[in-house]
């Protein structure tokens, strides 16, 4: 699991160092977001996923949640928006901390149910945090391409 999880963020990472600020900022015809959106979102989804935010870490702000939640879109954005840099150096920080999670934690059961999907561990939330970041990978690369 860890290497699959490696693997994506590394080809995420490789990709985001080669979008610059405009164009992540654009919303390409046919897409709800841009890619600037997509880099929050995989950011707060991992550490939702892993480390309960926001209620239970706080190494994001807690502003985060608001802007890059599921249904939140950049069109609503107001206050300060962190910058694609920052994000991305978030997301490298992010993948250590989730890289020294131990078998352990992947191995307990989730506290809460969740509504898709045979999930019911730490272990199996994980696997769908790698196809997560996969599937949004797959939305910026897409959209790069139309602008």
């Amino acid at each position: 699991m860890m290497k699959q999880f490696q693997l994506t963020r590394q080809m995420l990472l490789k990709f985001l160092n080669n979008v610059d600020e405009k164009t992540a900022d654009v919303q390409p015809k046919g897409f709800n977001n841009t890619i600037h959106w997509h880099i929050g979102h995989v950011l707060v989804s991992a550490e939702a996923y892993m480390f309960g935010y926001p209620k239970m870490s706080t190494n994001l702000p807690a502003s985060y949640n608001q802007l890059f939640a599921m249904g939140s879109k950049p069109a609503d954005w107001s206050g300060e928006i962190p910058s694609v840099t920052e994000l991305i150096q978030l997301l490298e920080e992010q993948s250590s901390r989730i890289q020294a999670l131990t078998d352990d934690f992947f191995e307990k059961k989730l506290p809460v149910k969740v509504p898709y999907g045979n999930i019911e561990t730490f272990g199996d939330l994980f696997i769908f945090l790698n196809y997560h970041e996969a599937d949004h990978l797959g939305q910026m690369k897409a959209m790069k391409k139309l602008v």
